[in-house]
């Protein structure tokens, strides 16, 4: 259960240790994916102070991240990638919502609401803080800084306005449309007046789409026995954007029903991950003859325009322009399992874990 807290825990001794509850990585994944197994929920200690003449800072950490991405890193990898892995033993780390409750940085004041990478645990020392973003909009839900304001809110935004570059008309097709990205990306392109379907794998979370997110259709993909007469049904003059989340059957099926110098951003592909053998793309052929640009894209390079990001996405969602759906697991002891929903699909919108309470 989260523990409510005051700003008490501010107002304690320099140097006092406390409580710290930690997720770590307790072995690397070798094959398949990763299961609870891979990580524990252990005690430990933190100080409440950051060391003399540093411009470190601790945080309180109120809610934290599930995040795809991040089980890549519970591998020990052998080949460069744009992230390292775990470190066994240690704390997980992924993006937080955090207050600040000690600071040697001057940008940086007890109290501060911040976001960003943190570890799995209630408090969290920061050396290098500066990577930080201090929350401009305390007056929406914090939790949305997981989400929709936080590093999915900015992927959707990339994807579908830099990437995708949506015109109104444009027929767009989002796979794990109800997730934390895709919601936001569907609505953004419903907003530039086009045309959207989604898929996600419950009648639920179908209906969840059409009812309370606006997408034009859905469908339960786990439901559909043949995806490509599914696009055709929904889709019967074709796609122009496929927002791409899971790969696979999934991309074979759109890219027989993709239109002339239709677009492709590659964001994500959960299906493929720890596939011991991945499978192949069978119809790429068609993106020779139909003029289709395939692009991935890392959201880690947008972060320089994450300002302009986070003004717009407060505003449409102050007007009500768009709704986030999120999947709280209460208690940071819920953690790994919450993490591990995500690849059977068991989370009902974002997935996050409310460490503890403002």
């Amino acid at each position: 259960m989260a523990l409510a807290t005051t700003d008490m825990t501010m107002a304690r001794a320099a140097g006092e240790e406390v409580a710290n509850k930690r997720v770590i990585l307790k072995r690397y994944v070798t094959t398949g994916f990763p299961t609870e197994d891979h990580m524990e929920v252990v005690a430990g200690t933190a100080r409440l102070d950051v060391p003399p003449g540093s411009a470190a800072v601790v945080l309180r950490n109120l809610y934290l991240s599930c995040d795809p991405y991040a089980s890549a890193r519970m591998t020990k990898q052998e080949q460069p990638s744009f992230i390292e892995s775990f470190v066994l033993g240690e704390a997980l780390e992924n993006f937080g919502v955090s207050k600040v409750i000690a600071s040697g940085h001057p940008d940086f004041k007890i109290g501060d609401l911040v976001w960003g990478i943190t570890g799995w645990e209630e408090y969290t020392l920061i050396s290098n803080p500066e990577s930080l973003f201090k929350i401009k909009h305390p007056e929406l839900p914090l939790s949305y800084y997981t989400g929709v304001l936080g590093m999915p809110g900015l992927t959707a935004w990339a994807g579908i306005f830099d990437v995708a570059k949506p015109k109104k008309g444009d027929c767009v097709f989002v796979s794990a449309a109800l997730g934390a990205v895709g919601q936001v990306a569907g609505q953004l392109a419903k907003l530039r007046g086009c045309y959207v379907v989604g898929s996600a794998g419950s009648d639920d979370k179908v209906n969840l789409l059409k009812t309370k997110l606006g997408f034009d259709e859905a469908f339960n993909y786990k439901k559909e026995k043949d995806l490509n007469a599914a696009l055709k049904r929904c889709f019967p003059q074709g796609i122009d954007i496929y927002f791409e989340n899971v790969g696979g059957a999934t991309l074979d099926a759109v890219l027989l029903n993709m239109r002339q110098y239709g677009r492709i951003p590659l964001c994500g592909m959960i299906s493929q991950y720890y596939l011991e053998q991945p499978e192949g793309v069978r119809q790429l052929v068609q993106a020779i003859t139909k003029r289709v640009r395939l692009e991935g894209f890392l959201v880690f390079d947008y972060f320089g325009q994450y300002r302009k990001f986070e003004e717009e996405m407060a505003w449409y969602l102050k007007e009500g322009k768009i709704c986030y759906i999120e999947d709280i697991a209460d208690g940071l002891e819920k953690a790994p399992a919450a993490l591990i929903g995500l690849f059977s699909g068991r989370n009902v919108g974002k997935q996050l874990v409310a460490v503890a309470l403002e």
